[in-house]
């Protein structure tokens, strides 16, 4: 009895462990930039029900994951906020080259920790009311470069320095916001689509357009199920869940 007791203890882990072993063939691991914590999970949500492939995101600033991926980090997708880190990762052989595709332009707005409805403008920022103004570190978050060219273009940057504080990534700017750390952000627009909090759109001529590529980088072993979610990114599903957080198509 004991040892057919036993035998059934040893079967179960045996199953166990290939049931784990399909499970981790069937995941995908997907480096994303900040902006895209609300759209591409509900992306992923969708892909994953009707593939049965299971998802696992890493969302940061577009910098740091780019260097990340270059150090060999294995991920099987790369989705940046603008495509000159994907450029700059083809150059060396770090991602495939014929797998860069633009999937959507991000926008910025003004960020407001209430809710009351004022005009978020460059004399509100420079007012005595405004004590902290978060964006992105521009150095790696292309969403914080935009904002800074934003504020360049007002002709504040100076002006605003001793109230800046810089997030490491577009989504922790939000949070400041979101938690009263910061009186006003420059946020993507794809990260209010869940808020109270009042903001403004920022006229898209204030800075470069932030154009954003994806592309599969070489250490990834499943390639084709990556490159099977990178379709449904492009697809029409995908590019409306795009366009519903507030992304503009390119």
């Amino acid at each position: 009895m004991k040892r057919i007791t036993m035998t059934l203890f040893f079967t179960f882990l045996l199953l166990i462990g290939c049931a784990n072993e399909k499970s981790e063939e069937q995941t995908i691991y997907i480096a994303a930039a900040s902006d895209l914590y609300h759209a591409l999970t509900e992306i992923g949500e969708e892909f994953s029900d009707e593939s049965g492939i299971n998802i696992e995101f890493t969302y940061g600033s577009t910098g740091l994951l780019t260097q990340q991926i270059q150090e060999g980090a294995p991920f099987d997708l790369f989705l940046a906020a603008h495509e000159s880190y994907i450029d700059r990762l083809i150059e060396r052989d770090a991602v495939f080259e014929d797998s860069k595709a633009y999937y959507a332009i991000g926008r910025i707005v003004t960020m407001s920790s209430s809710n009351e409805k004022i005009e978020l403008d460059k004399d509100y920022l420079l007012s005595s009311e405004v004590q902290h103004i978060t964006i992105a570190n521009p150095e790696h978050a292309p969403y914080g470069k935009a904002a800074k060219e934003t504020l360049e273009s007002w002709g504040i940057w100076e002006d605003i320095q001793p109230k800046l504080v810089l997030g490491e990534n577009i989504r922790q700017s939000y949070q400041y916001v979101e938690s009263g750390n910061a009186d006003v952000g420059i946020i993507a627009l794809a990260l209010m689509n869940r808020t109270e909090f009042h903001y403004e759109l920022i006229d898209e001529e204030t800075h470069e357009p932030i154009l954003q590529a994806l592309g599969i980088p070489v250490q990834t072993e499943k390639k084709e199920l990556a490159e099977s979610l990178l379709q449904f990114i492009l697809s029409e599903r995908g590019q409306e869940i795009l366009i519903e957080y507030g992304f503009d198509i390119p």
